[in-house]
């Protein structure tokens, strides 16, 4: 399990705006091409994914708590849990699990994404941010 931790500089309810935005996921995310499905992030609603090098899957939401975000994604070979849990003063910890024989394969590559994905993420908030 990879995990990573970082104070992102915006209130709870930007962070959330952020990664519940299915639908913007692959702007800031790059392992993700394109994701199609409902533009308000549901429980249990499956999106269509298509991530590098082109493999097709689906993403679900699997919980969404006001203080805990939990996303599964999957294509063949590959399955991957995420959680992002927004602590006081906006901390946010993101963990991940992956599974399956590409995860296996692609795991030396994965070295600090939860930190790489933290630093996208609060670029994406600063954006979204002044956007508002």
């Amino acid at each position: 399990m990879e995990q990573a931790t970082e104070i992102i500089h915006a209130g709870p309810a930007a962070i959330r705006h952020v990664l519940l935005d299915a639908l913007a996921l692959p702007e800031w995310n790059e392992a993700f091409l394109a994701i199609d499905g409902p533009a308000e992030a549901d429980l249990g609603s499956s999106y269509a994914l298509r991530v590098r090098p082109g493999f097709a899957g689906e993403l679900q939401y699997t919980v969404v708590e006001p203080d805990r975000i939990e996303i599964s994604w999957q294509v063949p070979g590959f399955r991957e849990v995420g959680t992002w849990t927004i602590g006081p003063d906006s901390q946010v910890t993101h963990t991940f699990e992956q599974s399956g024989p590409l995860a296996t394969v692609l795991r030396p590559a994965y070295r600090n994404i939860a930190t790489i994905r933290l630093a996208r993420l609060a670029n994406r908030v600063r954006q979204f941010s002044h956007a508002a």
